[in-house]
């Protein structure tokens, strides 16, 4: 049996806030379930009462398999899986939608100091955060040195409008940082392209939004606060026509003698970040670009990850573990959005 996308390496780090009650006579369409290997849950507003629940599941449901179809890579079948197996120097025409993530990746891994990178593969399963399964011990320095030897986009991955080569036999495309957010995307365009002009999408953490809520209003986000357990209410940010996600280093890890290693991997080192920043949240113009910059922000830290967002002019709140608490820091775009 084949099975679905698992785009989940990013755990949910914040939560709708809960909305009052709806007081037009508009239709809210409200639709939950499992995709990608994490949850969905959307909310849509039809305001002329022409579009029917079963018309909405169909599209979403159209949308998301579209994406299990291109990005999945625990796929044997996908396209991306095909373009793993292919062999250095193959040219593989690609369908448009992987063509522009693939564009994108390269866009953000040359902004972020090559630490946005989704040939991470052979490194992420040799940490046991892959599709290959778990482990629960680092791997040695030899073998970090090894696997790295096939990482490096601008050096592995060459990208020509929708031919794409690879130039080491070895390497491996994982899209979990950034296909995720297409999908999201990607179920939002259906909803649209049935006339709903209002809704929130929701995938694993990674949310994109077009107008407004059931009462008219900004949609309002809860921000979670990084912490292992008993999750709580950071901040809560508004947005209304823009994507938004989250990367937390604090959810998806394992422990080895007293040491924890989380799934976030340092692109120059091959080896899990150790800076204090424990979670990124960014808003960007749609729920891919967030997904992706989320990642590079966290991997980069609050220190060079501030400097890129000033420099980008991205919208991007930091949440640093302090000597006793945590310490939050939005980028001068996310102040002014939030304003």
């Amino acid at each position: 049996m084949t099975q679905s996308i698992k785009f989940s390496r990013r755990t949910v780090l914040w939560l709708p806030v809960a909305l009052a009650a709806c007081q037009s006579r508009s239709n809210v369409i409200e639709m939950s379930g499992v995709t990608m290997g994490t949850t969905y849950k959307i909310t849509a507003v039809d305001h002329k009462n022409a579009v029917t629940q079963a018309q909405a599941q169909d599209a979403v449901n159209m949308a998301f398999a579209r994406v299990n179809t291109l990005m999945s890579n625990w796929d044997s079948n996908s396209e991306v899986s095909r373009l793993n197996a292919a062999n250095a120097g193959q040219t593989m025409t690609v369908s448009p939608e992987l063509a522009e993530v693939l564009q994108a990746a390269n866009d953000i891994n040359a902004a972020s100091d090559g630490q946005f990178d989704v040939t991470l593969g052979p490194l992420i399963d040799l940490w046991g955060f892959g599709a290959k399964g778990t482990t629960s011990a680092a791997p040695s320095d030899a073998e970090i040195a090894r696997v790295a030897a096939v990482t490096g986009q601008q050096d592995v991955l060459e990208i020509r409008g929708n031919q794409v080569r690879k130039h080491k036999n070895d390497a491996t495309i994982y899209l979990s940082a950034i296909g995720k957010g297409f999908g999201v995307d990607a179920a939002g365009k259906a909803l649209a392209e049935l006339g709903l002009q209002d809704y929130m999408v929701e995938v694993g953490g990674d949310i994109v939004t077009a107008g407004k809520n059931p009462d008219g209003l900004d949609w309002r986000i809860g921000v979670e606060t990084p912490l292992t357990a008993s999750p709580a209410l950071q901040q809560v940010a508004k947005l209304s026509n823009m994507g938004l996600a989250t990367s937390g280093d604090y959810r998806n890890y394992f422990e080895q003698d007293g040491q924890r290693f989380s799934h976030i991997l340092d692109a120059k080192t091959g080896r899990p970040v150790t800076h204090r920043t424990a979670s990124a949240t960014v808003l960007a113009d749609n729920a891919m670009l967030a997904d992706a910059w989320a990642t590079a922000m966290l991997v980069l830290g609050k220190e060079r990850g501030m400097e890129i967002a000033k420099e980008q002019n991205l919208a991007v709140l930091f949440i640093e573990r302090g000597d006793s608490d945590f310490v939050t820091t939005a980028s001068p775009r996310f102040q002014a959005l939030q304003a």
